[in-house]
C-alpha cells in the first residue's frame, strides 16, 4: 500500500491472475503454510497478503472479495493469529509458528515475571491485569478499565501494539458494540484477548525449551525459505524486535 499524487495504490494481482487468493479461507491455509504474513506490502518482495490479492478488490465492503474484510473473519475464525506483530503493522501468524514467536518476543519471560524483573510499564501491567477475569475485551472497554482516557494513562493504542509485538495480546475478533436491547449498532470494533486464551497456556509455551534467539533465527528463515529476496537487513525492518 502506497500513497501516490495523493490516492491509496494497493500492489495486487490482477483479476483472472490464477495465483490470485480469491477468499479468506485459501488465504488461511496459505497463513499455516508459511507461518507469517503481513497484511500489506513491505520491504520483503511478496511478503504481504496484499500482494497476493486483487488490488481491486480492497475497501469495497464485499466480505467474499475484500481482503480490509477478510481481515475480521480470520481473526473471528481463530484458527490463526492476528494483531500488530510486524514492526508495529498489522499481520497474520499461524497457530504452529505463533509459539516460537513468543518464545522470541517475550524473551522467556510471562509478564508476570517480565513486570516482576521491572521490565514492563505500569500502562502494560494495568492492561494485562484487565485478562486476569475476562478472556477478552472490547477496545473501548479495555481502555477504561484500564485506566485510559482524559484524566487517566494516555497512549492507550500505542501500549497495545507494544503488548501484541511482544507477544502477549492479539486481537480475536472485531464485533459490533450492542445497545440496550442487545441489538448491534456501529462499526466492529477491536476485540483483544491474550494468544493463551486462544489457544491454551501449553500450546503456547510449548517453544519455551528453546532459546529465544534459536526461535528467532527459525523464523527468520522460515521467511527466507518462503520469500528468498529476504535479506538479514529487510528481516530485521519487517520481523525486527526493539523491545
Amino acid at each position: 500500500m502506497a500513497i501516490e499524487n495523493g490516492a491509496w495504490i494497493m500492489r495486487g494481482l490482477d483479476w483472472d491472475d490464477p495465483c490470485r487468493i480469491r477468499s479468506w479461507q485459501e488465504l488461511i491455509r496459505w497463513i499455516d503454510e508459511i507461518g507469517f504474513l503481513p497484511l500489506f506490502k513491505n520491504e520483503i518482495d511478496g511478503f504481504s497478503a496484499e500482494e497476493h490479492t486483487s488490488a481491486r478488490s480492497w475497501w469495497t465492503s464485499d466480505p467474499e472479495q475484500d481482503p480490509w474484510e477478510w481481515r475480521q473473519l480470520i481473526a473471528h475464525s481463530g484458527q490463526v493469529a492476528y494483531g500488530k506483530f510486524f514492526g508495529k503493522k498489522a499481520g497474520f501468524i499461524s497457530r504452529a509458528w505463533f509459539p516460537h514467536f513468543a518464545n522470541w518476543r517475550r524473551d522467556g519471560y510471562d509478564f508476570d515475571s517480565r513486570w516482576d524483573e521491572e521490565l514492563a510499564s505500569l500502562r502494560q501491567k494495568r492492561i494485562m491485569d484487565q485478562f486476569t477475569a475476562k478472556g477478552e475485551l472490547y477496545s473501548f472497554d479495555l481502555k477504561r478499565l484500564a485506566g485510559f482516557g482524559k484524566e487517566g494513562e494516555k497512549n492507550f493504542e500505542g501500549t497495545v501494539t507494544d503488548l501484541q509485538m511482544g507477544g502477549y495480546l492479539l486481537i480475536r475478533d472485531f464485533r459490533q458494540r450492542l445497545n440496550k436491547k442487545g441489538q448491534p449498532y456501529g462499526w466492529p470494533i477491536s476485540v483483544y484477548s491474550t494468544p493463551e486464551a486462544l489457544w491454551g497456556c501449553e500450546h503456547i509455551s510449548s517453544a519455551y525449551r528453546l532459546d529465544p534467539a534459536q526461535s528467532k533465527e527459525l523464523i527468520y528463515r522460515q521467511v527466507q525459505k518462503n520469500f528468498p529476496s529476504a535479506t538479514e537487513a529487510t528481516l530485521q525492518v519487517v520481523l525486527g524486535w526493539g523491545g
